[in-house]
């Protein structure tokens, strides 16, 4: 039986900032939009955090039974390290799904938004379909759109939308934004499983780039969602706080690009979560800051 700590390990606790920081964006743009409901962030928040415990939970479910994780380098697999048993890692899955949609009906109960039910639904299906099923299309090469998507687009947008009612300009950019951080997160460590991902007939997007392009498409994101914001700039001055962060974004750059042994892509991961939480703050604060121009 796996130990109390093991479950936070294998929760992985460095991707969290990814889900959160789709809703403090989108919180800060409606806000812009004169139309901040703390509640309905705080159940956005616990929504995107329950939903990526749980995708990390079935991924390594899925990828355990199916032999991914037996040899790999990096954090520990529950099932594939054998500390909990298949069963028990899908049931924890599960139980995260079940209590983020709980979490999604008291979003829908304040906003009114009954169709988001439906976008729920879907974000749950999405969640399991990544390594989960039969043909699960992570192992296409596919699951890099579906984290820009939902932790990016429909994360952000979705937050804006249960508090304002509307979208906005802001709201459509730090979706983009925040997403392609998230996604180059996923880059950082599928480019680290490459060797174990072709061995098994993972084909993620990195393995089907190859190992030279999908660090420099890493670098690339992280460049695009910086400079995002400038043409924001002529009317949310404050916005260009997000550009503190281009220093902060240099040192992974560089390990991904000069790093020749995978273990030493394992610090990118956090420190790609953490620019992720700090993109999404300072973009926030440029909002919050501007407003008041």
């Amino acid at each position: 039986m796996a130990t109390a700590g093991q479950w936070m390990e294998g929760a992985r606790l460095r991707t969290l900032p990814m889900a959160i920081a789709p809703v403090i964006i989108g919180t800060a743009a409606a806000y812009d939009l004169d139309a901040f409901r703390p509640g309905g962030a705080i159940l956005a928040a616990l929504v995107a955090l329950l939903l990526q415990i749980g995708v990390n939970y079935a991924n390594d479910y899925s990828d355990g039974i199916r032999g991914t994780d037996n040899v790999r380098v990096g954090p520990l697999r529950l099932v594939g390290s054998g500390a909990a048993t298949p069963r028990q890692v899908k049931y924890a899955a599960f139980i995260a799904f079940a209590l983020a949609m709980l979490a999604g009906i008291g979003v829908v109960l304040l906003s009114g938004a009954w169709w988001l039910l439906l976008v729920g639904a879907g974000c749950v299906l999405a969640a399991w379909g990544y390594t989960g099923g039969k043909k699960p299309y992570g192992y296409l090469g596919l699951g890099d759109v579906f984290v820009f998507v939902f932790f990016g687009l429909v994360a952000t947008l979705g937050t804006t939308y249960t508090q304002a009612g509307r979208l906005s300009a802001p709201a459509v950019i730090g979706a983009v934004g925040t997403g392609l951080i998230a996604v180059a997160l996923l880059m950082a460590n599928n480019v680290r499983d490459i060797p174990t991902d072709s061995a098994v007939g993972k084909r993620t997007l990195a393995v089907r780039l190859g190992d030279r392009n999908a660090r420099r498409s890493y670098v690339l994101m992280l460049a695009v969602a910086l400079l995002l914001v400038l043409p924001l700039a002529g009317q949310k001055p404050w916005i260009l706080l997000v550009l503190l962060l281009i220093p902060a974004a240099v040192k992974p750059s560089l390990l991904m690009l000069r790093g020749t042994m995978r273990h030493s892509l394992i610090p990118v991961l956090k420190q790609t979560g953490l620019l992720n939480l700090g993109y999404s703050v300072l973009f926030a604060v440029g909002l919050v800051l501007s407003n008041g121009v």
